[in-house]
């Protein structure tokens, strides 16, 4: 029998193994799920620590292309799941009515609404790297702006197994180097014949905070296509990947099934 895949999207500074309990987690209700990195990401943290450089280039129009071609390419449409950036695709995506069902945690904003704060840059300014292709974040960058409701022992934890340099080019179209964002970092919330879109937002954010995914769900407002927001107290950007996992992806999986998307859909 076919099942409803489910894709996950991972966002910037994490890897696609970020997914790894999501995806156990969902193929254990029966759902067909694929956690694809991005374009020459290797399969581990250590070789993309070791030779990051096929990271450098990539931008969202790529990312943007990469995964619409991924979630067209199944027979069966899929739920799309994304975090950050992916959670920012994730919109992208299901607003073109490519995909099922579109999740999105802590995104990226879309359709300029700002990053409302200064705290949202993820790295001191420094000059000297303004050229580096690449940015990354130290181990107390990652606790301080990412990790930051969780102990410093499980953030150490999470920053070696999780964490890889983010392409700078990709921060620059997500508007967080003082730069224009890319015209594509954008969604059709007026799109009343998509598909259903659940926004998840940790309240303790640093990187995106609670309140620019609210400004993100008003945007939605006048759309007669299911649209949901779920806030998560006391979650940081971490929310996908930290102890507290699970509760977020049980919830994801019992917003599905109440908008009546399963891993078995009925045939006919």
């Amino acid at each position: 029998m076919n099942r409803t895949p489910v894709v996950f999207i991972h966002g910037t500074w994490l890897h696609a193994l970020s997914w790894e309990s999501w995806a156990e987690r969902f193929a254990s209700r029966g759902f067909l799920t694929l956690a694809p990195g991005w374009p020459g990401e290797a399969p581990a943290v250590g070789d993309v620590r070791k030779a990051p450089e096929s990271l450098g280039d990539i931008g969202l129009d790529a990312l943007m292309d990469h995964y619409a071609g991924i979630v067209r390419s199944f027979e069966i449409s899929p739920v799309i799941v994304g975090h950050s950036v992916g959670g920012l695709i994730a919109q992208h995506l299901i607003g073109a009515n490519i995909g099922r069902a579109a999740v999105a945690i802590a995104p990226a904003p879309v359709n300029g609404v700002p990053l409302s704060a200064p705290r949202t840059r993820a790295w001191p300014p420094d000059e000297r790297d303004a050229t580096d292709r690449l940015v990354s974040l130290s181990q107390e960058q990652f606790q301080r702006v990412f990790a930051n409701t969780v102990q410093e022992e499980e953030s150490a934890r999470l920053f070696e197994r999780y964490v890889m340099p983010a392409p700078r080019r990709l921060l620059a179209d997500l508007g967080c180097a003082d730069t224009d964002r890319s015209p594509r970092a954008v969604a059709d919330i007026a799109n009343m014949g998509r598909g259903p879109l659940l926004l998840i937002s940790g309240q303790e954010d640093q990187l995106v905070p609670d309140s620019v995914t609210r400004a993100v769900y008003k945007q939605y407002g006048d759309s007669t296509a299911v649209t949901d927001l779920k806030q998560f107290a006391d979650r940081a950007h971490s929310l996908v990947i930290d102890s507290g996992w699970r509760f977020v992806a049980d919830y994801v999986l019992g917003w599905l099934d109440e908008h009546g998307i399963r891993a078995y859909p009925a045939e006919g």
